[in-house]
């Protein structure tokens, strides 16, 4: 994906009035700050600890109800090369799990709507009544974060990780592609592309964005009101196998791919 699935979620919110324009302006300019300065846990846990104080007070069911909105942002963002490898790993009879900072709501819907097997997002607020208390809980899905969160799921569902493919562009997500046996970086940004060439990942490069995929929002809403049963499913009865492949989008919203084999 180019750009960044959380500005595109703050826009949102900002349109539904569940932000501010100071505070759509001061998320964008933290987030920046934290992208070009690099993640340490301290700064990690502070981000986490900043999203999960401004969701005080917020019902979930108005922030899911963003989810079209986000979707006809996002989907126009995502490069068609990169989802036909995906469907490439489900053909050969391979997994994939699309991973994101943003929230697991968000991820179980792209996940949904794309036809992948499965999302993994931050869950970073408690929730009592049906509303966010603003105190963090759950693993922040950013850096390490994500890294542990592929390895819970590899040690739950029995992926061999050393077999699986990663992908991402973001130098963010080096944990998740050095805990993987197949890293492989997508328009990588600076710091990765030198990662990259030290560790001779394999590094592909896309140029046309998925301007067709626009239509696809359309179906945003069903998918939202249509339940996850069918992708949390798609693993049963299998046995031992490598991680799907997992696609990471840029800046902060990762799809990454974990699959064995050849792509």
């Amino acid at each position: 994906m180019e750009g960044s699935s959380a500005f595109q979620f703050g826009r949102a919110a900002y349109k539904a009035g569940l932000l501010s324009r100071r505070q759509l302006l001061a998320d964008a300019w933290a987030n920046l700050r934290f992208r070009l300065r690099g993640a340490t846990d301290e700064t990690s846990h502070a981000l986490r600890d900043r999203i999960s104080a401004s969701l005080a007070g917020a019902r979930v069911r108005d922030l899911q109800r963003l989810g079209p909105d986000v979707l006809a942002r996002i989907l126009p963002r995502i490069y068609p090369r990169m989802l036909a490898l995906a469907y490439e790993h489900q053909d050969a009879g391979r997994p994939v799990y699309i991973a994101t900072a943003a929230s697991q709501e968000l991820a179980t819907v792209l996940a949904r709507v794309l036809a992948l097997d499965g999302g993994i997002g931050s869950q970073f607020s408690e929730v009592r009544d049906g509303v966010f208390t603003g105190q963090p809980t759950g693993l922040f899905i950013y850096g390490e974060g994500k890294a542990r969160a592929i390895e819970d799921l590899a040690a739950r569902e029995g992926f061999d990780l050393g077999a699986s493919y990663a992908y991402s562009d973001s130098a963010s997500d080096l944990p998740m592609l050095r805990a993987v046996g197949h890293p492989v970086a997508v328009n990588p940004d600076p710091e990765l592309a030198g990662a990259a060439r030290q560790n001779e990942w394999e590094v592909l490069r896309f140029d046309r964005l998925g301007r067709r995929l626009k239509a696809a929002a359309a179906l945003a809403g069903a998918a939202v009101a249509g339940g996850a049963g069918s992708a949390a499913l798609a693993f049963r009865g299998r046995g031992r196998r490598s991680l799907p492949a997992t696609m990471w989008p840029r800046r902060g919203f990762s799809w990454r791919r974990l699959a064995p084999g050849r792509r």
